[in-house]
């Protein structure tokens, strides 16, 4: 499936876990410092409703017109479990690209409007190939991997619908299975 951003939450509301998608339009990049800045200060320097959070520290070079972007990969998640559920309500944030997947609590937050969409780790120089133009930086300050990288991109993934609106965690899912077939191999010994 293809979306757009700003993503619609009837187009959000349609994924479930499993799905391929891929992105095109505005996405941000936000990790730790960026997300406590945001929420500290009650701002964010981009509107986030509909909108694309990339936990990513991307590399990207200074040109004469601007910014060029080099690499893109996914960091990992789980680092802003603690914060993400206040980050998503409070800005309205309709998906979250990442790696490593994110706890109970943030899928509890997804809930009817936000999707984690996971991006498999290794594959910057592809990601940054989908990035059209870097249409700004914000945040400079907390240094370039955790600046806010604000992004035009065209078709970013092949992305997984890792949780769904529904609350639903592909990683859980997985767990469980997992969790299943160890108890049945330890009571056939």
């Amino acid at each position: 499936m293809y979306l757009i951003t700003p993503l619609k939450n009837a187009d959000i509301r349609k994924l479930k876990i499993g799905d391929v998608v891929y992105v095109s339009g505005t996405v941000y990049t936000a990790r730790d410092k960026t997300h406590q800045k945001a929420l500290r200060e009650g701002k964010f320097p981009g509107d986030l409703r509909g909108g694309v959070v990339f936990h990513s520290g991307p590399l990207a070079r200074k040109e004469k017109r601007g910014w060029k972007m080099i690499a893109i990969g996914p960091t990992t998640s789980s680092r802003m479990n603690e914060v993400e559920p206040d980050f998503i309500k409070r800005f309205g944030v309709a998906a979250i690209i990442g790696k490593g997947g994110m706890d109970g609590k943030v899928a509890e937050a997804m809930k009817g409007g936000a999707v984690y969409l996971a991006m498999t780790g290794g594959c910057a120089a592809i990601a940054a190939s989908r990035i059209n133009k870097v249409k700004g930086v914000e945040w400079l300050e907390l240094g370039e991997p955790e600046a806010v990288w604000e992004l035009e991109t065209e078709k970013l993934g092949p992305l997984i619908v890792a949780i769904d609106a529904g609350g639903n965690s592909i990683y859980d899912a997985v767990n469980k299975k997992v969790r299943d077939n160890l108890e049945k191999v330890l009571t056939s010994l």
